[in-house]
């Protein structure tokens, strides 16, 4: 499985660059997508990160950052392996709907 690093600027200038390696990466196979030292992220990476998990068997690993603005922005589940019966627990517990309540 080929790794694409990203660096920890992703804005729309590392897209661009980037762009043409994934695209030749995805049509081999799957992909690991190296993300970990993301600081920053802009909306045109966050697309082709979409992109890349929808059309391909891409794996993102993730900066803590990226987890946290990909939650923020209701795409974690887009980006990320994420269990929904985890995820139905977080929700009822943050709406004070869990076993405690």
């Amino acid at each position: 499985m080929p790794t694409i690093s990203l660096p920890s600027r992703c804005d729309r200038a590392a897209a661009e660059a980037l762009l043409p390696e994934m695209i030749a990466a995805l049509g081999s196979g799957a992909l690991h997508i190296d993300a970990r030292e993301c600081t920053q992220i802009g909306e045109v990476m966050l697309q082709i990160l979409v992109s890349a998990r929808r059309t391909g068997e891409a794996v993102i690993d993730a900066s803590p950052f990226l987890r946290d603005t990909a939650l923020q922005l209701g795409l974690e589940a887009e980006l990320f392996d994420v269990d929904p019966l985890l995820e139905t627990g977080s929700s009822a517990a943050a709406n004070g709907k869990g076993a405690h309540a």
